[in-house]
């Protein structure tokens, strides 16, 4: 009987030691920006095939669930699970192996969840309609002078674009076309010299719409989106000539810079815009009659210059104009011929030629 008792205590110990001799160990960043996957990675003395629950918390005044992932043990003992973060706000939380490993296992750890998303503006629309490229412009907060590493995916989840690096100019901003293939939902990934930003998706629509004709009128193609770019300053104002379609046309600039929006429309008459600052776009909103606008783009304070955007919704054209347009050129006064100063040029031809007289004259 004493024997029978020994042995039992013999077996107890030795399953208590086998219990005691699995481990769990896990590890996962300590920051990461919302929106990027959550990976938790895990090494572990547990049986191939064994499932695993690995636990994601939020981490307040206590923890709450979100969510719940089960992985299995593979033949190199370690296990992977990852974790969505693209609706979690910015905060503390923990991932756990909830009850399992025992003597020096690590079945926690604390991950800060950071949101930069709010550093980048985008001003180009979030619907496009298909014409083989994708406009992406924007402006990034403190990014001056400096770039942006941008990364567009598909709807298959295939890259299309980068990782590449694009440059922005003093304000921040910055702007590119990205070849694609055709129309779907995009997601554009924005990395600067801190880290991950965040992302945006834009939809990509398949043909362009007409605009519906009067009797008697040829249907007009309206482009979803029309776009130019150029350098202005005050002295050296950027102009635009836009061939609006027929309906509701909205006109916008980019922003980081505060701009005056001056066009003459088809009856001749001036109109200026400048109601937003540098924070946000300057718009004007008009009714297009498939006619062709004027526009006059400068900063609103002295002694800055950039490259300035204007984008055009249910437009044919946006194109900078070369020279000044005739609807501008005809507001501005010519300096008068008894008022221009003489050339240094001319005064030296008429000196010379009274020399050449008087020289003669003695000749004679």
């Amino acid at each position: 009987m004493m024997k029978k008792f020994v042995l039992i205590l013999m077996g107890l110990f030795f399953l208590i030691a086998g219990v005691s001799a699995y481990q769990v160990s896990i590890d996962a960043p300590e920051t990461l920006a919302v929106g990027k996957p959550l990976i938790v990675t895990g090494t572990t003395t547990f049986g191939i095939g064994m499932p695993i629950d690995v636990v994601l918390y939020y981490q307040l005044t206590a923890s709450s669930e979100i969510q719940r992932k089960i992985v299995y043990v593979q033949e190199d003992k370690s296990f992977r699970a990852v974790f969505d973060t693209t609706r979690l706000k910015k905060g503390m939380y923990k991932v756990e192996v909830p009850g399992s490993g025992l003597g020096n296992s690590i079945t926690m750890r604390l991950v800060q969840l950071v949101d930069r998303s709010d550093e980048i503006f985008i001003s180009s629309p979030k619907t496009q309609y298909y014409t083989g490229k994708l406009y992406l412009a924007g402006t990034i907060k403190d990014d001056l002078n400096s770039g942006i590493q941008i990364e567009v995916v598909g709807s298959d989840n295939s890259v299309v674009f980068g990782p590449s690096y694009v440059k922005t100019n003093y304000a921040g901003d910055f702007a590119v076309d990205v070849p694609i293939r055709g129309p779907g939902d995009y997601e554009i990934s924005f990395t600067d010299a801190k880290g991950y930003l965040g992302s945006r998706t834009i939809t990509v629509l398949g043909e362009r719409p007409s605009v519906l004709a009067t009797v008697g009128e040829i249907p007009t193609p309206i482009a979803a989106l029309a776009s130019a770019h150029a350098k202005a300053s005050r002295d050296h104002p950027a102009y635009f000539v836009v061939r609006t379609g027929s309906g509701p046309v909205t006109l916008y600039t980019s922003s980081s810079i505060d701009w005056v929006i001056e066009y003459i429309d088809e009856n001749g008459i001036l109109f200026q815009v400048n109601d937003q600052g540098e924070f946000n776009p300057e718009m004007a909103e008009l009714t297009g009659k498939n006619t062709t606008l004027y526009m006059k783009i400068y900063p609103y304070k002295s002694g800055i210059s950039g490259d300035m955007f204007l984008f055009g919704e249910n437009v044919q054209s946006v194109a900078v104009s070369p020279n000044v347009p005739g609807p501008f050129a005809a507001t501005e006064t010519p300096q008068s011929s008894s008022t221009q100063k003489s050339s240094p040029a001319g005064i030296y031809a008429v000196i010379a030629a009274c020399l050449a007289m008087i020289a003669v004259s003695r000749l004679r």
